[in-house]
């Protein structure tokens, strides 16, 4: 039978085969164009349209063939697996279409292109003219090295060496590079933890700390390597101008000389870097070369010593030499802390590679690699050399061959043991040794020519790289339109994307620096700069650890939180002990961008570490409240606020959000009873969150479904809120056509039974605007002069109210709501200049003893308040009475049956023992006298009925209100839950 059953369907769908052929081509040809690169598999016994993992689905940019693939959605998922229900029970023909094919653009049955031919695709459009990348040797390592073997190596490092001695300098060498060690370490933790775009420190930064942080090291670490070229040029001149000088060629003097040849040399070097970033790679392996040839030199004269070279100070490798030179000999106010500051920049080349990320083929593997290799090679590169140059080099000499050592000379120290009497020295004038010859490595190589190509070569690469960085970090700052004035630097040019406008900006800059023409002060200026910018990259990983987000998980695990933020203090500490004011200056603008960003809030969205702390904190602080009782002086008026669309009723949600920012939660409800897709619910969501940040409004959105407005409000009332984050207080707008929309006494009866407060308020135009064309789109449309002034009065609240008062007729002890909301408003800089007047029920005969007891209670709330008046009776006036006339019942004029069957029919409708029953309720005559008292308010806030569905209809009640609010100025209508929210007791 299993046989036959599997004859009989083999059948079954060849018949199909034959019979349905052209409509599996039409079916084929309809798969839905969105997902063009997904397939379709078979997956647990039934055809589905589900895609295995595919690492396109993540990317943020196009696939490498050359459109952006997503996955299914869910949506269309569970409508693929209906219709696949519904195949099993109906054939396809039977249906009037066939299924879905497997096949698709040549992938069947799921199968992806492998990882090679994404490479081979990645090949193919760089030989068509595609983007150039580099790996880690040429991209990291080559770039760090020549960046860190500068200006430092060749020209300053033997004077450090006669200033702090051995010792002093091997631990200056040692400190600077454990700051570049365990930034290394931390800039590969970051690399790591995802895809690196370009933007180097400035892409780590602010994609781990947010847009405040990266934004403002952003432009001090562009501005440091823009200075940088500055320095490496100056430096290059100096060697340029003294060889000059040898063969007495200045054109001017040394200092002019300087700027002149500085000038020439940057643009020379602007005009590499615009000739793109294959021609500046080719130009670093070339420098690269010379440098190392330069520095096997060097090493190789230190140990051929000649005899014309001992009067300017080189003996060779003696123990005497390195004795006397392994203690610090401090002149001219050098302290350890300068000499270190004019060191540091030599180490600021770490990141050199990270600066270019987004030109690098793989920036995961190859920045922590070239990175740590480059800084582990360059240490040991420093330390040879300063031992070196210490143990074979004096720290003076004459330079005359006369100057030997002669009996009646009595001398002690290194050269006097060696021959020479250099003892004339301390009086000042010699040119040669450690401390005054800053070409003594030229003077110690086996061939000088090659020192100074090592020099020019250790320069110019540095000045090159510190050019080409700088402008790509600007750019990528510029992309992200944190700074908007900035935009115009985002354009890239060419297949690279060339940031030529940078290159010119940081061409400028460099050139403002170069006619300093003084290297010792040029280079401690960065030096602040680069450590605020290495001490934010360490703490950005103990930020982002500390945070436990489950995006942080680097592939680097060479790193340490505790050690990342020990490197962001050390940092910080060099930073003081290096120059306390320039610290201080560094540290200040950082905080006014910072400040800057944060004001401006900038619509981006990276998934910092800030977030992810953010969510930490507010977790553990909702579980720490809920695990507390309420108490009266911790009351604060948690606002849902049911304004629909947020910029349907803005009048409505300024005025809440004037007395709740900053103070307590405030929730925007909004009942939708037309069901919609999910994702339009979804686009709706994201588009309230964006009015509402726009807007400068802190509140939360919050919708939901509902078959009646009844419903979803009661939904919102219980479900709204977390812990004590939650509503206590309901807030409605005034309908004007209340008549026909009568849902007041009921929210109000359910908002009481959950405890709530209850404000309402009505504006004399009315709230609600988004029947106003352009609302939406914000577009400019004629209005007629009813919707004009609907929309002014819309914004009333946004502007500020100017000196008036805020009238609070207190008429029922409610707890204290009605008067806490005044005492709020007048706190905010908009409501400042009102004053509270305080208006109460009470007898003519005791008006003086009741304001009295009224200001002993609100002085006792230490609530200021300009005036209290109090009320006599009440009394019903004519008004109301036309307006109650169309809903009596008058069943005295009918009979009994009649009457009970019309009240069933019509329960809304008022009874003559209802109005009876009320008509002597002293809030009737209140229109009356608030026209009288208060129609110049500002703002009229009032003790709102009590009313409750079953005691009171709707229809007497919403009279009541409109009787009580027609035509007056801003009125809210306020009732507690009668539970106290004001205290006097401390």
């Amino acid at each position: 039978m299993q046989r036959r059953g599997r004859r009989r369907r083999t059948h079954l769908n060849k018949a199909l085969d034959s019979s349905c052929e052209g409509e599996k081509r039409r079916v084929a040809t309809h798969i839905s164009d969105s997902h063009s690169n997904t397939y379709y598999m078979r997956t647990f016994g039934h055809n589905t349209i589900d895609a295995v993992p595919n690492i396109e689905f993540y990317r943020q940019t196009a696939a490498p063939f050359g459109e952006k693939l997503t996955r299914p959605s869910l949506s269309e998922l569970l409508q693929s697996l209906l219709k696949q229900t519904r195949r099993l029970y109906y054939p396809p023909v039977l249906q009037g279409h066939w299924p879905l094919m497997p096949f698709e653009d040549g992938l069947v049955n799921g199968e992806e292109p492998s990882a090679a031919e994404e490479a081979a695709a990645l090949m193919a459009k760089e030989a068509k003219g595609g983007a150039v990348k580099f790996g880690w040797v040429k991209g990291v390592l080559v770039r760090c090295m020549l960046n860190i073997w500068g200006v430092m190596l060749f020209i300053r490092m033997s004077w450090i060496v006669g200033q702090a001695g051995i010792g002093l300098t091997i631990a200056i060498i040692l400190m600077a590079t454990l700051v570049t060690t365990i930034t290394g370490l931390s800039t590969s933790a970051i690399a790591t933890n995802g895809f690196v775009r370009g933007g180097g420190a400035y892409y780590l930064i602010s994609r781990s700390l947010g847009p405040e942080f990266g934004g403002s090291i952003g432009l001090i670490f562009a501005f440091a390597n823009a200075v940088a070229v500055a320095m490496y040029v100056v430096g290059f001149a100096e060697t340029v101008v003294e060889m000059l000088s040898d063969v007495d060629a200045l054109m001017t003097d040394e200092l002019n000389d300087i700027r002149i040849v500085g000038t020439l040399t940057v643009i020379l070097l602007l005009g590499i870097s615009v000739a793109g970033m294959e021609w500046e790679a080719k130009a670093q392996i070339v420098l690269l070369v010379i440098l190392l040839a330069a520095i096997a030199n060097y090493f190789l004269g230190t140990f051929i010593p000649v005899d014309n070279k001992e009067p300017k100070g080189f003996f060779g490798y003696h123990t005497a030499i390195l004795f006397e030179n392994f203690g610090p000999d401090f002149r001219e106010e050098e302290t350890f802390f300068s000499v270190f500051a004019i060191f540091f920049p030599a180490a600021t080349g770490i990141l050199a590679g990270a600066n270019i990320s987004g030109d690098l083929a793989d920036p995961q593997s190859a920045i922590p690699i070239g990175t740590l290799l480059a800084i582990l090679v360059t240490g040991l590169t420093y330390v040879a050399v300063a031992v070196s140059a210490g143990s074979c080099i004096v720290r003076d000499a004459t330079g005359d061959h006369n100057d030997t050592v002669s009996d009646t000379v009595n001398c002690t120290d290194a050269a006097c043991t060696l021959g020479y009497d250099f003892s004339i020295c301390k009086e000042g004038g010699c040119q040669y040794g450690l401390m005054n010859d800053f070409q003594v490595m030229s003077l110690v190589s086996y061939f000088g020519p090659l020192i100074t190509a090592g020099i020019f070569s250790a320069t110019l690469s540095s000045a090159l790289a510190s050019l080409v960085s700088a402008p790509k970090v600007f750019q990528a700052l510029c992309k992200d339109n944190i700074y908007p004035g900035l935009g115009i630097f985002a354009k890239g040019y060419g297949k690279n994307n060339e940031p030529l406008r940078g290159y010119v900006l940081t061409f400028c800059i460099g050139l403002a620096f170069i006619l300093i023409a003084e290297l010792n002060i040029i280079a401690p200026i960065i030096s602040n700069f680069f450590l605020a910018s290495y001490a934010l990259i360490n703490f950005s990983v103990f930020h982002a650890s500390l945070a436990n987000s489950p995006g942080w998980r680097p592939s680097f695990k060479y790193y340490n939180m505790w050690v990342s933020l020990a490197g962001a203090v050390l940092c910080c500490v060099v930073m003081f002990v290096i120059n306390w004011w320039a610290a201080l200056v560094t540290l200040l603008i950082i905080l006014a961008l910072y400040i800057y960003v944060g004001y401006k809030k900038p619509d981006v969205n990276w998934g910092s570490s800030t977030q992810a702390l953010i969510y930490n904190q507010a977790l553990t602080h909702c579980l720490n409240l809920s695990s507390v009782e309420d108490h009266v002086k911790n009351f604060r008026p948690q606002c849902l606020v049911l304004a629909g669309y947020p910029n349907s009723r803005p009048a409505l949600l300024q005025l809440v959000h004037s007395f709740t920012k900053n103070v307590s939660l405030m929730v925007c409800g909004h009942v939708r009873t037309v069901r919609t897709a999910l994702s339009d619910l979804s686009q709706d969501y994201v588009r309230c969150r964006r009015w509402l940040i726009k807007k400068r409004i802190k509140a939360f959105y919050s919708p939901v479904f509902a078959d009646n407005l009844r419903h979803g409000a009661q939904l919102l009332l219980q479900a709204v809120g977390l812990g004590r984050l939650k509503p206590n207080t309901l807030v409605m707008g005034f309908k004007n056509n209340w008549m026909t929309q009568s849902f007041v006494v009921k929210r109000c009866s359910d908002a009481f039974d959950l405890q709530f407060g209850v404000v309402i308020l009505r504006l004399m135009d009315g709230l609600d605007i988004s029947h106003i064309p352009g609302q939406a789109t914000e577009t400019k449309s004629p209005l007629s002069l009813t919707d004009q002034r609907l929309l002014e009065s819309s914004q009333m609240f946004k502007k500020k109210q100017g000196k008036g008062t805020i009238d609070v007729w207190w008429l029922f002890d409610d707890g204290g709501l009605t008067l806490l909301i005044p005492y709020l408003l007048t706190n905010r800089s908009k409501w400042g200049d009102c004053r509270i007047r305080v208006f109460i029920g009470g007898k003519i005969n005791r008006i003086d003893h009741d304001r009295r007891a009224m200001a002993t209670l609100l002085s006792r709330f230490r609530i200021d308040f300009s005036d209290i008046n109090v009320l006599g009776d009440i009394n019903l006036v004519k008004l109301f009475k036309e307006l109650i006339e169309p809903y009596r019942l008058k069943e005295d004029d009918m009979e009994q049956e009649a009457a009970e069957r019309l009240k069933a029919q019509e329960p809304w409708r008022i009874t003559d023992n209802e109005l009876e029953l009320y008509k002597t309720n002293r809030q009737i005559r209140l229109n009356e006298l608030l026209k009288e008292h208060s129609s110049s308010a500002k703002l009229i806030v009032v003790s709102m009925p009590l009313a409750r569905k079953g005691t009171v209809s709707s229809a007497l009640y919403m009279c009541w209100l409109e009787t009580l609010s027609k035509d007056l100025p801003p009125l809210l209508l306020v009732r507690g839950n009668h539970q106290s929210v004001l205290t006097f007791y401390s």
